[in-house]
């Protein structure tokens, strides 16, 4: 009698350990899917250099003005910088500690380890991790501040832009954390959908054909602008 009591007992207390972790998923589905929104939108404002100078430095300006004059001057950008940054540390917490948990669920490594299910970016989230934000520290000092940019003249963004990708180091180190961006979109996308139960045994085959298209075509779309540069196009 003692002994069911017992494992009665324990079922509520497993069910209370294994929510933190089904809540922490959620919370990085939930800022994925900010970042995500954030990526698309400004790979679109990128492409507005195709348009010439004034398309994309008048762009900028806009951007500036948004909601004016019920918030400040670049008051809206602050906003997005601030719960994308919010979104950032959210996302690597709860990345960090999911990880930490299976580790631990986990304390003694198989011998042979079966390969990992999905894709090249399921085995490679945390290095790529680190490479995006080593480069969206620099990317900043780059093209927000001007810090560390040839032209850095605020707001002229289509000279601020020519500048960074005439040097080729940039360039490269620029394609290097797209591509792997391009990663975490593919894995994290599908990832998503199967946390917020878009996934099933009929329908993963093609969650995972969206999630890879998606992601290529973010892809492409970042890295046109400097190879654009290179060859001249603007």
């Amino acid at each position: 009698m003692a002994r069911g009591a017992r494992a009665a007992g324990t079922a509520p207390a497993r069910r209370r350990q294994h929510l933190p972790s089904v809540q922490l998923k959620f919370v990085m589905a939930v800022t994925g899917a900010v970042m995500l929104l954030y990526l698309v939108l400004h790979m679109i404002g990128n492409l507005k250099i195709f348009f010439g100078a004034e398309a994309i430095d008048s762009y900028s300006a806009w951007l500036r003005t948004l909601l004016e004059p019920a918030l400040p001057h670049g008051g809206m950008l602050w906003i997005v910088r601030v719960v994308l940054l919010v979104s950032v540390i959210a996302h690597i917490v709860s990345a960090v500690v999911l990880a930490r948990r299976a580790r631990k669920a986990r304390p003694v490594r198989y011998a042979h380890r079966q390969p990992v299910q999905g894709s090249y970016a399921a085995r490679t989230m945390r290095w790529g991790g680190v490479i995006i934000a080593l480069f969206a520290v620099y990317h900043i000092l780059d093209l927000t501040t001007g810090t560390v940019n040839p032209n850095g003249v605020h707001g002229a963004v289509y000279d601020n832009i020519t500048a960074s990708f005439d040097r080729w180091y940039v360039t490269l180190f620029y394609a290097l954390a797209v591509i792997t961006v391009g990663f975490h979109v593919r894995h994290g996308l599908w990832s998503g959908l199967q946390t917020f139960g878009r996934s099933n045994a009929a329908t993963q085959n093609a969650l995972k054909g969206f999630a890879l298209v998606f992601a290529v075509v973010l892809t492409a779309g970042f890295l046109s602008v400097p190879f654009a540069v290179v060859t001249g196009l603007v």
